[in-house]
């Protein structure tokens, strides 16, 4: 299986501004997360970028950066771009992996690159695990996924889903034993056909709402395969906060 990595990294952030270029144990962030998708065994990594400073500090370690609009509304604009540059076959798998994950797994990302390939009927790929904690279920900023039979998913949500009607009939305090609920994780495998298709496709109703992008797939009709991980992931950078967390595990 062959497929590339392409890391959008967005200078100006609303947080954090120049994010990408914060010190995380002696490399800049995006560095580090460009390090941990070479092992994943991509063919190619890729830092796809607004700012020549990133470009700067993605080369000075060894990695490809390709300059890209300041225009873009999203990290899948981004990469769609480069795909275009790069003239990749309809068929080669394209995975996003955000510029803010310092300790993404990288077999995680060669998982869902490798569940693309195994489901033909998918447009796309994603990642979920199991949530055990009723806080994490309860927290909009947390996105959930309903899975079918199949992997495929049904519907992403920020409200709590699937909903235990007699369980939460007095709130989300505890989740029950056998309630499938899944958190979404922000990676994903596109073939690069469908990355170029899925920029055009008109958005829907229920990602403006949600602010979910995936949405707009699902909306069109598109089935996206996810798969599921039974550890929970690190977690990646919003804010300088969350920083100096990975910054001491680095340590």
């Amino acid at each position: 299986m062959k497929f590339s990595v392409i890391i959008p990294a967005r200078y100006a952030s609303t947080r954090f501004p120049g994010k990408p270029l914060a010190d995380v144990g002696g490399k800049p962030m995006v560095v580090r997360v460009a390090e941990r998708a070479r092992r994943s065994g991509a063919a190619e990594v890729i830092i796809a970028t607004d700012h020549p400073r990133i470009a700067a500090a993605a080369m000075r370690y060894g990695f490809a950066a390709v300059m890209t609009s300041k225009r873009h509304a999203s990290g899948t604009d981004r990469i769609a771009e480069v795909a275009a540059m790069r003239r990749y076959r309809g068929t080669h798998i394209v995975v996003n992996v955000q510029g803010d994950e310092p300790l993404i797994e990288p077999s995680l990302i060669r998982r869902v690159a490798a569940g693309l390939a195994r489901h033909r009927a998918a447009a796309m790929a994603t990642a979920c695990h199991p949530i055990r904690d009723a806080r994490e279920l309860g927290n909009p900023n947390v996105v959930k996924v309903v899975l079918d039979r199949n992997g495929y998913a049904l519907y992403f949500s920020r409200a709590p889903v699937p909903w235990a009607r007699e369980a939460f009939a007095r709130g989300v305090s505890r989740i029950p034993h056998g309630l499938p609920v899944y958190r979404h994780l922000g990676i994903y495998a596109y073939r690069a056909a469908f990355l170029r298709a899925f920029t055009r496709l008109k958005p829907a109703a229920i990602e403006r709402f949600e602010a979910l992008e995936q949405l707009r797939a699902l909306a069109h009709g598109h089935r996206i395969h996810c798969e599921i991980t039974r550890a929970a992931p690190h977690p990646g950078v919003d804010t300088p906060a969350d920083l100096r967390r990975i910054v001491r595990r680095f340590r």
